[in-house]
């Protein structure tokens, strides 16, 4: 049963400018990889992407993103539980710097890949805004860096608010196997934030295979879950208090796909 080590409270892996430090190092894997940087008015913070492609994603606060070649001005927002934001890409043997004026925090979603993409700006209006499943287990997807929404090499990226007292990531579903047309091979981070003082939620990760993850965490604010394999979902939210939560996704298959098989035993009607 592997458990220790796949949630990660908040602070568990703050190193250096990063309140959440996550690199294949850290998971044990290959390919995904999650940082948060806080800058506080006035500062900036400057990366070499090194062998892997990132995501500037402003979760609270606006920022300007520089690489050697371009330029980007992110109008950001109030906070995740606000609306979608605008991005930006950076790819791969780059240097980048974030710098904001206001102060902020954002998320660096990352992996490991082959191809060097050009950098681009990822505008709000144009991210696909989806609402899933209905009653209890309505949730909303923002599908920014979804497989099918923006150009990456491995990296899949998307955000789901899901309402207070509600569940989604269900049902549970997995993506550890290669199975053509039918599933694709994806490590997986769950980073989380829940709106209101004192909120929290929990998460679920099943075995899918002898001696595979297996986790059942209360998860708050800053808290990260890996999904090296198994089942996963659900994620409950607080009632009276909304659930954030941004997936990273990267795996070895040649084509960058978002394929999941959902559990035998849990009915997918209605709430897909």
């Amino acid at each position: 049963m592997r458990s220790t080590g796949l949630h990660l409270p908040r602070g568990a892996t703050a190193n250096g400018h990063y309140a959440l430090d996550i690199g294949p190092e850290t998971a044990g894997w290959t390919y995904s990889g999650l940082r948060v940087v806080e800058l506080a008015p006035g500062g900036s913070h400057a990366f070499a992407t090194g062998d892997s492609e990132w995501i500037v994603l402003p979760l609270q606060g606006g920022c300007t993103v520089q690489t050697e070649q371009d330029e980007f001005q992110l109008l950001g927002r109030d906070s995740v539980f606000a609306d979608v934001t605008d991005f930006a890409y950076a790819p791969r043997d780059a240097r980048v710097q974030i710098a904001s004026g206001a102060g902020g925090r954002f998320a660096l979603a990352g992996a490991k890949c082959e191809r060097r993409l050009p950098a681009r700006y990822g505008p709000a209006p144009e991210v696909p805004v989806e609402e899933r499943g209905s009653g209890t287990c309505a949730r909303r997807v923002r599908n920014f860096a979804a497989a099918d929404a923006f150009p990456c090499d491995r990296l899949i990226a998307v955000e789901v608010i899901t309402p207070g007292g509600n569940w989604s990531s269900y049902p549970p579903h997995k993506h550890d196997e290669h199975r053509p047309g039918e599933e694709s091979e994806l490590e997986e981070i769950y980073y989380f934030e829940i709106d209101g003082p004192n909120g929290l939620g929990y998460q679920r990760v099943s075995p899918s295979r002898e001696g595979g993850a297996d986790v059942l965490a209360e998860v708050r604010s800053g808290d990260a879950v890996l999904v090296p394999d198994g089942w996963h979902g659900p994620s409950v939210a607080q009632p009276g208090h909304d659930m954030y939560y941004l997936n990273v996704m990267a795996g070895p298959g040649g084509g960058r796909e978002w394929l999941i098989r959902f559990h035998p035993d849990h009915t997918t009607g209605g709430y897909r």
